[in-house]
């Protein structure tokens, strides 16, 4: 196929349109466009388009996805689920290369069209985890962006040789380093974000920490990371996944907390937890100029037998846990699962101009408000000017 015209779309944030598509970028955007010889047609009056959906935190190497139902029997703690993870893994022996695949293709057929997984790294697995992903990325890169992050789940500090893992990690091509509560898991602030600083800053990677330590703990973390972003000038290139210690402070306490994040441009994730976790309170960040990026987290995996790699769904778990009812909340949650991890993740071209990746998901609803509300099927997922899925399926080469 030599090019595509989605005709009569209602373009997000835009007029009713067609849009061609030529060489895997958006070639135009008007009114009767003329086909070209060779190009196909997609007949979308009625749809919505939007840009690519963006799961901006993933675990692909642990999903139990494609394999029969397990139970879940995991402590409540964190350590205790950490813990389960490590025996249950263990004794299935799965592969992490055809695991992330198999989630892949799911979220595929789901609209994602740029995902960041956080790959596990450890004295246990060594780099056989990273190994495998990046092996089943190269094997998919036509049909989906992926930016890995080494991360440590058993912790940094408290498990020796990670630290020269994760160094290692960064030379074998993961993008981003990645932490875990310095405090609640390794009870070494210091030690673990002054190690991970230096690996990003001497590797030029990303960071993306997870901190799901709460309260007044969660945040004196926050005031240590916003600490060494500035220091070393990696503003804009770290994350924090989850901080659940936002949804917990004091109003005079959580604006100087949101200052630091917002000075010094630290972006946070949240896939609006279940349970009654307390999760960082979306609208009052986007106000006060806080970057926000959303992602599934796990996907049917050992933490939980929930999340289905929906990002629409999640865009609407957003709304529905924070409150909002209202089209300009909706479409907040809908950013997060869109504009903001691709932000993140560093997407080029991305979006819906003349020039941008034709990475778009196609869906039947009339504005992007009730697209989240209702999150309907995919009816086409276009990777760089390719149909990658249509109505729920998607069109990818079947596993070995």
């Amino acid at each position: 196929m030599d090019g595509l015209i989605v005709r009569g779309a209602r373009l997000w944030q835009g007029p009713v349109a067609d849009i061609a598509i030529a060489g895997g970028r958006i070639a135009a955007i008007g009114r009767e466009l003329p086909a070209h010889a060779g190009s196909d047609t997609l007949e979308a009056r009625g749809c919505l388009v939007m840009p690519g959906l963006v799961d901006g935190h993933a675990h692909l190497d642990k999903t139990l996805w494609g394999t029969p139902w397990h139970s879940h029997r995991a402590g409540p703690t964190l350590l205790e689920r950490i813990d389960n993870e490590r025996r249950v893994l263990g004794e299935l022996g799965l592969s992490p290369q055809r695991q992330s695949a198999r989630l892949l293709r799911h979220l595929v057929a789901r609209g994602t069209t740029h995902v960041r997984t956080h790959v596990d790294v450890g004295p246990d697995m060594q780099l056989a985890h990273l190994h495998g992903v990046q092996a089943m990325c190269e094997a998919h890169r036509e049909f989906i962006d992926v930016q890995i992050v080494a991360f440590p789940q058993t912790g940094v500090m408290r498990q020796p040789g990670t630290l020269d893992l994760l160094d290692q990690a960064a030379l074998d091509g993961a993008q981003v380093i990645g932490g875990l509560d310095p405090i609640g898991v390794d009870n070494d602030p210091h030690g673990q974000l002054n190690a991970i600083f230096a690996i990003a800053e001497r590797r030029g990677c990303g960071i993306d920490i997870h901190l799901h330590d709460r309260g007044e703990t969660g945040a004196a973390t926050i005031e240590m990371i916003a600490e060494r972003t500035r220091a070393l000038g990696l503003a804009g290139r770290v994350a924090l996944s989850h901080a659940f210690c936002l949804g917990m402070l004091e109003p005079a306490r959580l604006d100087a907390i949101v200052a630091l994040l917002r000075d010094n441009d630290i972006a946070v994730m949240t896939h609006a937890p279940s349970g009654g976790t307390p999760f960082p309170p979306i609208r009052l960040l986007a106000e006060r100029g806080v970057r926000l990026f959303t992602g599934s987290d796990g996907v049917r995996d050992c933490w939980s037998p929930l999340n289905t790699g929906d990002m629409l769904e999640r865009a609407y778990l957003l709304a529905y846990l924070s409150g909002f009812r209202d089209d300009a909340g909706l479409e907040l949650a809908l950013t997060m699962a869109t504009h903001g991890g691709a932000q993140v993740m560093g997407a080029e071209g991305y979006g819906l101009d003349v020039g941008c990746a034709a990475d778009l998901v196609v869906v039947q609803a009339e504005n992007a408000a009730e697209a989240v509300a209702m999150h309907p099927l995919r009816r086409w997922v276009i990777k760089r000017g390719r149909v990658v899925a249509r109505d729920g399926s998607a069109k990818l080469p079947a596993l070995d």
